[in-house]
């Protein structure tokens, strides 16, 4: 796995993953929240599978 996802990208992915895990424990409660989870892995582990598939690298040269 060469990683692909740059220092923006990965500040973005981990804010909307916070936001989406939020709405488990608070508004709507509702378990869709949990998708949040993967924006946080592709942070986490620097790394977008759809990247990949569609020749997308953020994280430059």
């Amino acid at each position: 796995m060469e990683a692909n996802v740059g220092k923006t990208d990965r500040l973005i992915r981990i804010a909307a993953g916070l936001v989406l895990l939020s709405l488990v424990f608070v508004g709507p409660q509702s378990w869709w929240g949990l998708i949040g989870l993967v924006p946080l892995a592709t942070a986490f582990i620097n790394f977008c599978p759809a990247y990949r598939l569609l020749g997308v690298n953020t994280l430059g040269k």
